[in-house]
């Protein structure tokens, strides 16, 4: 189940009918996490598997008190108090932070409300939320959306999601799940890169997109936030992906430009977009596995 975009508070309209729960927005990779006896699996949006990557995590789920359950969270890795997406690639010990129960003992709990399903998770999960555990579950907010806003953006979160109260679990990106950030920053897909200038190594910029239908939309260059074993390490993912042709329907002029298969997502945090689609101050947050080239448009509120 995904969440809408949401701009608060100008788009807040929908806040105000209903009951609604606030959840911390979390700066991770999406999982799902499955437990079947002593399989365990984790599973990315797109059907990736995490096992290898966070064996930690295999191992804290298959020790857990139910032996049969369908988990949706995030992991992530904290700093201070803080998640942060940048420190999770770099190898931090990661937390599964689950925010859901879909399934439990044979029984799927997706119809239930969400407030019933919470309930169910704190009893599947006995003592998962103290610090320092490798599973917690998520803080439902106290308060209104104005005050969780503020209080979010100044203490560093990357945002607030609102829930529907009373909303069952539903495949898909729904309205009853509402996400609203501090900063703008999305996914965008890897259409090519540009020379390096100077003393620098590997890649001057990514050339990055979106889909608008079939057609994928260049939204600028992004030259930061590199260091130099990634300038190294994504360079070579880029050659091997290297392509003669552009993959934009609207390429930019570049002399130096070298493109690629559109199959690598990377997260980017920018300032805005400008009148023409493009984003102002961009720079590089990290590789997204976890994400559908072909699932990742302008993110918009709804």
């Amino acid at each position: 189940m995904l969440a809408q975009s949401l701009r608060y508070p100008d788009e807040a309209g929908p806040l105000r009918t209903g009951d609604w729960v606030y959840e911390r927005k979390l700066d991770g990779l999406r999982c799902i996490a499955i437990r079947n006896g002593s399989q365990v699996e984790l599973w990315s949006r797109n059907r990736l598997s995490f096992n290898r990557r966070f064996p930690s995590l295999v191992q804290a789920v298959g020790s857990l008190p139910a032996d049969s359950f369908v988990l949706d969270g995030e992991l992530v890795a904290f700093q201070g108090g803080e998640t942060s997406f940048q420190l999770l690639q770099s190898g931090a010990p990661p937390v599964l932070v689950a925010f859901d129960l879909v399934h439990l003992l044979g029984r799927s709990t997706a119809g239930l409300a969400l407030t019933e399903r919470a309930d169910l998770l704190g009893l599947a999960l006995p003592g998962r939320d103290e610090d320092g555990a490798t599973i917690r579950i998520s803080e439902h907010l106290v308060g209104e959306p104005g005050e969780l806003m503020v209080r979010a953006c100044t203490e560093g979160w990357e945002g607030i999601v609102a829930k529907r109260a009373a909303s069952p679990y539903r495949s898909g990106r729904s309205p009853d799940w509402r996400k609203m950030k501090c900063t703008a920053r999305q996914e965008l897909v890897v259409g090519g890169w540009t020379d390096p200038s100077g003393a620098r190594t590997g890649f001057g910029a990514l050339l990055v997109g979106y889909y608008d239908g079939t057609d994928l939309r260049y939204a600028g260059k992004v030259g930061t936030g590199f260091d130099k074993v990634t300038l190294r390490s994504l360079h070579n993912r880029l050659r091997d992906l290297a392509e003669p042709a552009p993959p934009f329907a609207d390429p930019p002029r570049d002399r130096t430009a070298h493109w690629v298969r559109p199959e690598l997502v990377a997260e980017i945090a920018f300032t805005e977009w400008t009148r023409d689609g493009r984003m102002r101050h961009p720079s590089f947050l990290g590789l997204r596995p976890d994400k559908d080239p072909r699932d990742v448009v302008r993110e918009t509120p709804a």
